[in-house]
């Protein structure tokens, strides 16, 4: 990206970045973000999740629809994401409107999973109390041997959000802490930008 000619729309640019990541960082999961949520108290939560598919219509992950961030966002969706490459000197930061995408696309995207993560999908209850691990790959493995030989459907509690890609900022680090950054906003279907200083 050229920070002294930027595109008119940061969707490009943040696809490039995020190919570049996946092919030239050294962290094993390069396309990992900072999910950001408020509960009703307006205390801010924060946590890694895997990002699965980006376009002009948002930015996706899944979960578990009964986990504390599907609560959040049940009563606040307004979210934001952070990627960040330490080694590339870039971040990006989103902000916008988590929402579930169609049945049709989680379906689609949980028959990719590996068996065991589709059991672990059934089995865990997430963010509630466990006596012992033994227990939870107990109840993994009795899913696993219910459904074999037989695809593992999606449960009703599992699912994706789709992220609106209102602000967008691109940061390239550089010497001195003299960072590039460009803050793009999306309103009334058009984009603006404006460089903002380090």
């Amino acid at each position: 990206m050229n920070f002294n000619s930027p595109p008119t729309a940061p969707v490009d640019a943040a696809r490039e970045w995020l190919d570049h990541a996946q092919s030239s960082s050294s962290k094993p999961n390069p396309l990992a973000m900072t999910l950001s949520t408020a509960n009703t108290d307006g205390q801010p939560s924060s946590r890694m999740v895997l990002l699965k598919g980006f376009d002009e219509r948002g930015a996706v992950f899944y979960c578990n629809y009964n986990s504390a961030k599907a609560e959040d966002i049940a009563i606040n969706n307004a979210v934001s994401l952070l990627f960040h490459w330490d080694e590339l000197q870039r971040q990006i930061r989103i902000q916008g409107a988590a929402s579930k995408i169609t049945s049709e696309e989680s379906d689609t995207y949980f028959a990719t999973r590996p068996k065991l993560s589709q059991a672990g999908a059934w089995a865990s209850e997430q963010s509630k109390p466990l006596k012992s691990r033994a227990m939870l790959m107990a109840k993994v493995a009795g899913l696993t041997a219910k459904w074999v030989g037989r695809p593992i459907p999606r449960p009703d509690h599992w699912g994706g959000y789709r992220i609106t890609l209102e602000t967008v900022e691109l940061w390239q680090g550089h010497d001195g802490r003299l960072h590039d950054r460009i803050k793009y906003q999306h309103q009334d279907g058009e984009w603006s930008w404006e460089r903002l200083q380090p």
